[in-house]
């Protein structure tokens, strides 16, 4: 019968063979070889399932929830927005997108960050009339750098420390990994910025072919609340932020008549309703930073600063319940508090308000409610909700109090006087208090995938580790690089590492690596810190492939992309990362 080593290899080459053949979900397939190394008697019985109470699965969840919470004060957002002018030369904005990803990236989840960067460089690059194809693969790549700068940044640096207290007794810091991290996170968008974007094709996007149908412009009626009409406003004054967020102003609702003739002049009262058009994120964004509410707003517990209301859109099929008839004939808001906020219908504006417009088949409904309701809704509507177009409402007014909490809660582990899992416990909890994050979103923001991936991973590790297979590759590395000082068998395992993880998950790559390095500084008598520093930023560092980072991926389609365009630009980048990173991991953490 093959050694527990023979069988340990043969089970992690099948995994890493499926794992890049990408057929298969990969949390199936690190499950599916979970259970298969248990059944061969690999992984002890009481120890199966041990990686589900790990603390790093615990981190990488709370660290979702927490983007989540921040994502849904507007915080991030209004940074981020400001920073954005479409006139600026293409190398400055490179630049700035960086830093700033970069940047959201050392504090929030790095995918987190793409996410709420790319509409904005996608909407950045059509006002330049310019390829996005020249923006987005640094605005990703940056994102990925600034990962390495904290703890918190990216999963490998979690991953490795939470293995360096298995080992040695004591996690790494917050800003331990800020020397290292920082010098590469620096080179690398000045090379992103400089030459990166030289080297990519000028390619239209997939966002960019399909903005016709991507979003719709409707025609919406907006409240104004107690607080917008605590000060003199005329509607007038709102067109510069109308401006702005690309809407159109067309009039004033008044004691339930729309007011005839220009409207500009008149001054906007408490209950009257602004009538907008535009698309769905910018009437949001506009009700937001014009503090104004929505018909019904009494009927959702906080109005707009109610957690968990998303905008969908749902289009009216022949025959649906709705068609020839208005939202307040069906009494919708009162049946199902959703309220019906806007109507499109194929570009033509209408005079009607929009609870009394009789509704067509072909119209688009935007509805504003939770998503359970807005689903319920939909469904008793008979309208056809279309995939991936939902809005969520941001609190715009609980951006402040966001960022106290996450800060608080940063400080407290920095300073030693909490762990880290506790204080993002003590976030999550407040986030959910002040109502920044629902229950439903609580379990929607973990990406329940990389959990099952990391939690069948780590006894399948320590199984590898255990059966002697990670000194024996530690003992090749060593053969290898005989006759040299210890840092050119570091630089060997970064390589080694830093191709690994183009091809499988970083998480993967990290639980693999990790104890290799330490076998590597045992039989070295180095300092192993040094060691499993290499191993979190090599992990780290997929730039080869759309494959090795979900954020690669998420730019593949909405930049136009093919598999080898990311040599282009990731390969040069690879190299610089590796010359960097080496010096920088030697002086901070000699060998």
């Amino acid at each position: 019968m093959p050694s527990d080593q023979t069988q340990i290899f043969a089970i992690f080459a099948v995994l890493f063979v499926l794992l890049v053949w990408g057929r298969i979900r990969y949390d199936l397939v690190a499950f599916g070889a979970l259970v298969v190394a248990a059944g061969l008697g690999l992984v002890p019985s009481d120890q199966v399932f041990s990686g589900f109470g790990h603390s790093a699965v615990a981190i990488i969840a709370l660290v979702l929830i927490v983007s989540r919470g921040l994502i849904g004060s507007g915080a991030i957002e209004l940074l981020a927005a400001r920073l954005l002018d479409a006139e600026r030369p293409l190398p400055l904005h490179i630049a700035i997108m960086a830093f700033v990803g970069a940047g959201l990236s050392a504090i929030i989840n790095n995918v987190a960050a793409l996410a709420i960067l790319m509409p904005l460089d996608v909407e950045t690059a059509a006002k330049a009339k310019r390829a996005v194809s020249l923006t987005l693969m640094p605005l990703s790549f940056a994102t990925i750098l600034g990962g390495m700068i904290t703890l918190i940044g990216t999963p490998p640096n979690i991953v490795i420390s939470e293995y360096r207290q298995d080992a040695l007794g004591t996690p790494f810091a917050m800003f331990d990994f800020a020397p290292v991290g920082l010098s590469v996170a620096i080179a690398g968008i000045a090379f992103v910025s400089l030459v990166g974007w030289r080297l990519l094709p000028s390619r239209e996007g997939a966002v960019e072919q399909e903005a016709a149908f991507a979003e719709g412009r409707y025609v919406a009626e907006l409240r104004v609340g107690e607080k917008a009409s605590d000060r003199t406003v005329t509607v007038g004054d709102l067109f510069p932020l109308a401006d702005e967020h690309d809407l159109h102003i067309l009039g004033l609702v008044r004691g339930g008549r729309r007011k005839s003739g220009f409207a500009a002049r008149e001054e906007i009262r408490a209950s009257d309703f602004i009538v907008v058009e535009g698309e769905p994120k910018s009437i949001e964004a506009f009700m937001g930073k014009a503090v104004l509410e929505f018909s019904g707003s009494e009927k959702h517990e906080g109005g707009v600063a109610s957690g968990g209301l998303t905008l969908t859109e749902a289009i009216v099929p022949d025959g649906a319940r709705i068609a020839g008839r208005t939202a307040r004939d069906l009494k919708l808001l009162y049946l199902h508090s959703v309220t019906l906020l806007g109507v499109s219908r194929s570009g033509r504006r209408f005079l009607d308000r929009v609870q009394l417009l009789r509704v067509k088949p072909g119209d688009v409904l935007l509805l504003l409610g939770t998503p359970e309701r807005n689903a319920a809704a939909a469904a008793w509507l008979g309208v056809l909700p279309l995939e991936g177009r939902q809005t969520q409402v941001v609190q715009r007014s609980k951006a402040g109090l966001s960022i106290g909490i996450f800060l608080l809660a940063i400080a407290l582990a920095a300073f030693g006087v909490s762990s880290l899992p506790f204080a993002l416990s003590a976030a999550v909890i407040g986030f959910v208090g002040v109502g920044l994050v629902s229950g439903r979103e609580v379990y929607d923001s973990i990406e329940w995938k990389v959990i099952v991936l990391l939690a069948s991973l780590i006894p399948l590790a320590a199984a590898f580790e255990a059966s002697g297979g990670a000194d024996l590759i530690a003992s090749q590395i060593l053969g290898v690089t005989d006759g040299f000082p210890p840092w050119v068998s570091l630089l060997v395992l970064m390589v080694v590492t830093m191709t690994l993880s183009d091809f499988l998950n970083n998480v993967a790559t990290t639980l693999i690596a990790a104890p290799i390095a330490l076998g590597l500084a045992t039989a070295t008598g180095t300092n192993p810190d040094a060691w499993l520093m290499a191993v979190a930023v090599a992990a780290s560092c997929a730039f080869l492939t759309p494959i090795g980072h979900k954020n690669n991926t998420i730019i593949l389609g909405p930049g136009g992309y093919h598999f080898g365009d990311y040599w282009r630009i990731g390969l040069p980048l690879e190299m610089l990362v590796v010359a960097i990173a080496m010096p920088a991991i030697l002086v901070f953490w000699p060998l």
